[in-house]
């Protein structure tokens, strides 16, 4: 699938009007440069997360070798790029010698409806139902938990979450939306009363990521619980946006919940810390940072 895709954008991409081609994580990077180069344009790097170091990667050691080949060709050959968050700016460098901008992917701000509708409290998670985002945990801790689970998105581990909703009768305690567009996420998300934001500790990426919804969650003005990793404890310490677990189990899960629902205090007090932090967590700053960087290729 990918040497298709591959193939496709490279001619694609050859036969293209462009004044600079910019390349969206490690499985664009080969067809943007083949194509920079006999176009003679510029081209970007944006390093959205560490590729080589998902879990679906590292999980398959000849697959990880594959693309940490690509990786050493071509990185060193983007001499300008972005990612998103210090480590992976770090990490590239410590590789490949790059010197990469930091440009985060913040969401617009946008501000709650006046009147807040009357729904049974629930607790949301929106993104990709992928592989290492703690679902085999979370659905047994959501038995414990006086709320209802609303997943809103798919992915490969999809079809893995069904059966463990089956395995451990969740039926009743975890609605799957699947695909929802954007406009009815952004009208369904500040309804919820939790939101939570999970990885399992198995690889680099993981570790040091930095997922959208972090930040959609708090543009929503929605107190999530949040994996302590140390992009979001950095942002957290200076915000105080989120509830930090220290593991994933399903008993720290259900505990973490359970607080938020029954401590209307701590509850109130990061809902307030979420409304403040959207001002400057906004895509409305943030794009200033991207368009500096494009001015100063040129």
């Amino acid at each position: 699938m990918y040497a298709a895709f591959n193939l496709r954008l490279f001619f694609y991409l050859l036969f293209s009007k462009a004044d600079l081609f910019c390349a969206i994580d490690l499985d664009t990077i080969l067809p943007v440069y083949f194509a920079s180069r006999i176009k003679r344009i510029k081209r970007v790097y944006d390093a959205h997360e560490l590729f080589t170091e998902q879990k679906e990667i590292v999980t398959r050691p000849a697959i990880q070798k594959m693309w940490l080949k690509i990786e050493k060709f071509a990185v060193p050959k983007y001499s300008h790029g972005y990612s998103v968050n210090n480590f992976i700016v770090e990490e590239l460098q410590r590789r490949y010698g790059v010197k990469y901008s930091i440009v985060r992917n913040l969401p617009r701000c946008t501000f709650l409806p006046d009147k807040q509708t009357a729904d049974p409290p629930f607790i949301i998670y929106q993104g990709a139902v992928n592989e290492g985002r703690s679902f085999e945990t979370l659905v047994p801790a959501m038995l414990e938990v006086n709320a209802k689970l609303v997943v809103c998105g798919e992915g490969n581990f999809y079809e893995k979450l069904k059966d463990l909703i089956t395995k451990h009768n969740a039926k009743n305690k975890i609605e799957l939306k699947g695909y929802v567009s954007p406009t009815d996420l952004a009208a369904l998300t500040p309804r919820a009363h939790i939101a939570v934001m999970l990885f399992e500790n198995t690889g680099l990426n993981q570790y040091y990521s930095l997922a959208n919804r972090f930040f959609d969650y708090i543009t929503a003005g929605v107190p999530q619980v949040c994996v302590d990793f140390p992009e979001y404890r950095a942002i957290n310490d200076v915000y105080k946006i989120a509830y930090m677990i220290p593991d994933t189990h399903s008993q720290t899960i259900a505990n973490a919940l359970n607080n938020l629902l029954k401590d209307a205090v701590l509850y109130d007090n990061l809902k307030e810390n979420c409304l403040k932090a959207r001002e400057f967590l906004n895509w409305e700053n943030e794009e200033k940072v991207l368009l500096s960087f494009y001015k100063l290729l040129w």
